[in-house]
């Protein structure tokens, strides 16, 4: 019978005490922090996407009859929904927080092998920005200053098209982050 020499398996047994212990916990919150991020782009992403209203003004009837211009600032409040809880939040100005801190705040669900972060603006007009809205042409807008002419507006989609972005990113980002965290957990560094 021919002999195979001898073998350490010390090695061997750390390598597997390691995958073992990284089983139990750590990569739930690598998952949790990788979900933040993604959703910190996202927002980084929809933000700047997102419309803002201009100063406009028009004329307007006092009740004793007289002329007065009124100039409305509009804008900002869409924009500002994306890190707010309420629309009444996001109108004020709110706490004004930038994305990566609001998509740190926000908690991550776990459903089967998915996490899953809900991203929600809660301005009330949000989707007809996102999708498009009807309208009645002719109507005339005092908030404008003008008539409406067509009877359809194109939407925006800041969402949809933040989200094809990303998910396009987002393998390789993940990728990239699991290297990292894989060696520098495996390799005790």
């Amino acid at each position: 019978m021919a002999q195979w020499g001898k073998a350490d398996f010390k090695q061997l047994k750390e390598l597997q005490e390691k995958i073992q212990a990284l089983g139990k916990g750590d990569f739930q919150s690598f998952c949790d922090s990788t979900a933040k991020e993604l959703a910190a782009r996202l927002l980084a992403k929809v933000i700047r996407r997102t419309p803002v209203g201009e100063t406009s003004s028009y004329m307007e009837i006092t009740p004793q009859g007289k002329k007065q211009k009124v100039t409305d600032h509009m804008g900002g409040t869409l924009r500002r929904g994306w890190t707010a809880k309420t629309e009444a939040e996001a109108e004020s100005g709110g706490q004004n927080k930038d994305g990566v801190a609001y998509a740190k705040s926000l908690p991550v669900m776990r459903r089967g092998n998915e996490f899953i972060i809900e991203i929600v603006n809660p301005v009330h007009y949000a989707s007809y920005v996102e999708y498009g809205h009807r309208q009645e042409p002719g109507r005339y807008v005092p908030a404008i200053g003008k008539r409406l002419k067509s009877s359809w507006v194109e939407g925006r989609f800041m969402l949809t098209i933040s989200e094809q972005e990303l998910k396009s990113e987002s393998a390789a980002l993940i990728e990239k982050k699991l290297a990292r965290f894989l060696g520098e957990y495996l390799n005790g560094k």
